[in-house]
């Protein structure tokens, strides 16, 4: 799975003899196949910060099993499944399922299926986003410690809740232009040896590990004695207040739902606040009147029936729309902060340039102040009082003389030279990380997009479904009632 290219960008290749030359590297030392998305910058005038996708992949998650369902190693397997189609160029706009090129070659069979567990998701997710980290990589549904204590992670409602969580990860996975193409993610699908795949992607992972130099050599508190970029690009402000306003609605719109929910499902135990249980009482209620009233009984028995199953929908609206509903805003939420940490990480890749940048001029001023010295151009007073204070401290150590001047020169040369390579290996990777995030960014923002039109739209579909039957039941109910004659 190793490529052959060792830049410290390159991660997981694709493995495949017909993909496109400009994935098989030979340019750029930055253009990676597991770092950029697409080299083709200026194809078909194309912006060069625009994705490409060259196939679809869609997956299921299905059919939760407990194994080994005797033992106390009991765990839930699920069978993951894809198919690989070609690209449609009939529909350009289904950017989610269609793009402009090619199938995927990589994967073997057009309908790969597995079954995997829930560590065999955490073990995909941890490395994708090892081996792809300018990728937004969706995070995964938290683990329900509750459940896992008091045993109900084998109840059929949590696998449902889990299976559809997982379901959403692979989705997510699959229309990335990038991780759909991910030797690791073929191998989740099409492996029978996956155990095997793990312990070989961690013995030799594909992006190899950063040798020690001078990065390392540099205190903690010299790269971060700064909390922000000293030159922000515009561009990324814009993006991350775009980040916090979404995330703000996101969290707000989670908060009123919750709301609504908690005042309509049955079971609140705030009275007053559940439309549900005052829907059941009232029926109770009214049904009571009609033993009392032996003249209207059974229109009032009719009434009753009626509120009752009004409830009932209520509830099931509540538990088929409502919850999924409120799982989905919850993991789109989650998605957000995986993109967050996405433009943090790009912040960092700045700062370490800058910081390395700021180390080099220091260590350079050092430099030049001590051959300033030495060849009598300048005293230590024309140099400022740090200056002037080293070399006191110098001359009581007894290293005040120049053959210890020159010494530290010739070290000062070696470190500066070491600092150089740094300096312009960290501007490289500043530059192709900063590509690679507006790349990203687009990706993610059409994922958003089409994730927020299914969810609106499934709960608007929900909705609509839950008032035509509210309509149905009490137009049935309203003839009854207005039989009732009552004697003035």
């Amino acid at each position: 799975m190793l490529g052959d290219d060792e830049d410290v960008f390159d991660s997981v290749t694709w493995e495949s003899p017909s993909a496109p030359a400009a994935y098989e590297g030979a340019s750029a030392g930055l253009s990676g196949p597991g770092f950029r998305q697409s080299t083709a910058e200026s194809e078909d005038g194309r912006d060069p910060h625009d994705p490409k996708w060259e196939g679809y992949l869609i997956t299921s998650v299905k059919d939760p099993v407990k194994e080994l369902a005797e033992t106390k190693d009991a765990y839930v397997s699920y069978l993951v499944s894809a198919k690989v189609r070609p690209a449609s160029p009939l529909s350009p706009q289904r950017w989610l399922q269609y793009a402009t090129q090619t199938n995927l070659p990589i994967f073997s069979t057009p309908n790969p299926s597995a079954r995997r567990r829930f560590q065999d998701f955490v073990f995909l997710r941890t490395h994708l986003a090892k081996d792809f980290p300018a990728c937004v990589v969706p995070p995964l549904p938290d683990k329900h410690r509750l459940e896992y204590v008091t045993g109900d992670r084998f109840s059929p409602e949590f696998m449902e809740r889990r299976r559809l969580d997982l379901h959403r990860f692979l989705q997510r996975l699959a229309r990335h232009p990038t991780l759909q193409r991910s030797t690791l993610l073929r191998a989740f699908f099409e492996s029978t040896e996956w155990h095997v795949i793990m312990h070989q992607h961690v013995a030799h992972p594909p992006v190899p590990e950063q040798s020690s130099g001078v990065i390392d050599s540099i205190s903690d508190s010299l790269l971060n004695a700064f909390s922000r970029v000293r030159k922000p690009d515009e561009r990324f402000l814009a993006m991350r207040e775009s980040v916090d306003k979404f995330e703000e609605g996101v969290a707000l719109s989670e908060r009123l739902f919750n709301r609504v929910r908690n005042r309509t499902n049955d079971g609140n135990p705030e009275p007053g606040e559940d439309l549900t249980g005052d829907y059941h009482d009232l029926a109770v209620a009214v049904q009571g009147l009609g033993f009392l009233e032996s003249g209207i009984t059974d229109p009032l028995n009719h009434f009753s029936n009626m509120l009752l199953e009004f409830s009932a929908l209520l509830r099931h609206t509540t538990q088929v729309t409502t919850d999924p509903f409120l799982v989905h805003l919850h993991s789109l939420l989650q998605y957000s902060h995986a993109n967050r940490a996405v433009l943090k990480l790009r912040d960092q890749k700045q700062m370490d340039f800058e910081e390395l940048s700021e180390y080099l001029s220091a260590v350079t001023a050092e430099r030049d102040r001590l051959a300033a010295v030495i060849s009598g151009r300048a005293g230590s007073t024309g140099l400022g009082l740090g200056a002037y204070i080293k070399d006191k401290v110098d001359a009581l150590r007894g290293q005040d003389d120049d053959r210890a001047r020159v010494e530290r020169m010739r070290k000062l040369d070696a470190k500066i030279k070491e600092l150089q390579d740094a300096v312009t290996t960290a501007h490289e990777t500043s530059d192709a990380f900063s590509d690679e995030t507006l790349r990203e960014q687009k990706i993610f923002q059409r994922a958003k997009e089409a994730e927020m039109k299914e969810m609106l739209g499934n709960y608007a579909d929900g909705q609509i479904e839950f008032y035509k039957a509210a309509m149905e039941e009490w137009e049935r109910i309203i003839p009854i009632i207005q039989r009732i004659r009552v004697d003035v």
